[in-house]
C-alpha cells in the first residue's frame, strides 16, 4: 500500500487531481522550513516533497540552487532532515516524500537511510539521478520498509525505459515536462501531455508532471491529463521573498487550479 498513491487516487475520484509541493529542508533555516512545509499542508497541497540540500544539484534551477546553497552554507547536515521530517509528520497527515540525489543516500547507507526515513514518518523517496536498473539496493530497502520509490520519466525516454520506470515506481511516476532544469516557465511544454500518454500506454495509473509549473491555470491544464501537478521553484521563491505566510498564500493560489469540476 502507498499513502501517496491513495491520496492521489482520492483526489482523482473526487473529480480533481493532486497538488504536490516542493520545498528544501533547511531553508531559510531548519525551523522555518518545517513551518513552511506545514503551510503547504494547510493550504491545499496534497503531498509534500521535501528536498535535501546537495552540493552539486545538476537538475535544479537557480531559485532552488540558491535556497539549497543557503542551507548548506549555514551548516545543514543530513541527519537534520530526519528531525525536520519527524516534526512535520507529527503535525500533519499529508504524506511527505523526500527528494534527493542518490549520492547522499549511498554515503549515509541505503538501509540506514530507509530505516531513518520510515522512523521519521516519511512516505518515500524521489531519486532524480537514479535509474531502476542501478537501484537494486534501494529497491530492496524500500520493499523491506514499505517506502514509496519514485523514478523519473522524460520525453526522451525509450518505451522500454518508460515501462521500467512504471514497473519500478510506487506512489507515482515523475513525468518531467520538458528537457532541462527546474524553474518556473510561462508556458508548459506539449511534450508533457505526450509523455503522460506514453506512460499510460506503459501501464501507469499515477503519473505526476513536474518542472515549470508556477500558476493555477498551469496546474489545471496539467491535471486535465495527469494525476498530479508538481510545483517547486514558485513555492521556493515565495518563501524566499515573503516567508511562511507568503508560501502559504502561493500554495492556496496554486491549489485553486485543482478544482476541475
Amino acid at each position: 500500500m502507498s499513502r501517496v498513491a491513495d491520496v492521489i487516487a482520492e483526489r482523482k475520484s473526487a473529480g480533481s487531481g493532486a497538488l504536490i509541493g516542493y520545498l528544501p529542508v533547511g531553508f531559510p533555516d531548519v525551523d522555518t522550513s518545517v513551518e513552511a512545509a506545514l503551510a503547504l499542508a494547510e493550504n491545499g497541497v496534497d503531498v509534500i516533497e521535501l528536498g535535501l540540500p546537495y552540493s552539486d544539484p545538476v537538475m535544479d534551477g537557480s531559485v532552488i540552487q540558491r535556497a539549497t546553497q543557503t542551507a548548506l552554507s549555514q551548516g545543514f547536515r543530513l541527519p537534520q532532515a530526519f528531525d525536520a521530517l519527524a516534526a512535520i509528520t507529527s503535525r500533519t497527515d499529508v504524506p511527505v516524500v523526500v527528494m534527493t540525489y542518490f549520492n547522499p543516500v549511498l554515503q549515509y547507507g541505503v538501509d540506514r537511510f530507509a530505516d531513518d526515513l520510515q522512523a521519521a514518518g516519511g512516505a518515500g523517496l524521489i531519486t532524480p539521478d537514479l535509474i531502476p536498473d542501478e537501484a537494486s539496493e534501494w529497491m530492496s530497502a524500500s520493499e523491506r520498509t514499505g517506502l514509496d520509490r519514485v523514478f523519473l520519466a522524460a520525453p526522451s525516454s525509450t518505451e522500454a525505459r518508460l515501462e521500467q520506470a512504471v514497473a519500478s515506481s510506487r506512489g507515482f511516476v515523475y513525468a518531467v515536462s520538458t528537457m532541462g532544469i527546474t524553474g518556473a516557465r510561462t508556458t508548459m511544454d506539449d511534450a508533457a501531455r505526450t509523455l503522460v500518454g506514453r506512460l499510460r500506454d506503459a501501464g501507469a495509473t499515477s503519473a505526476c508532471v513536474g518542472l515549470g509549473i508556477s500558476r493555477a491555470e498551469q496546474v489545471r491544464d496539467v491535471l486535465s491529463y495527469a494525476d498530479g501537478a508538481i510545483v517547486g521553484s514558485a513555492l521556493v521563491a515565495a518563501l524566499a521573498d515573503g516567508g511562511v505566510s507568503a508560501v502559504g498564500e502561493a500554495a492556496a493560489a496554486l491549489a485553486s487550479g485543482t478544482k476541475l469540476s
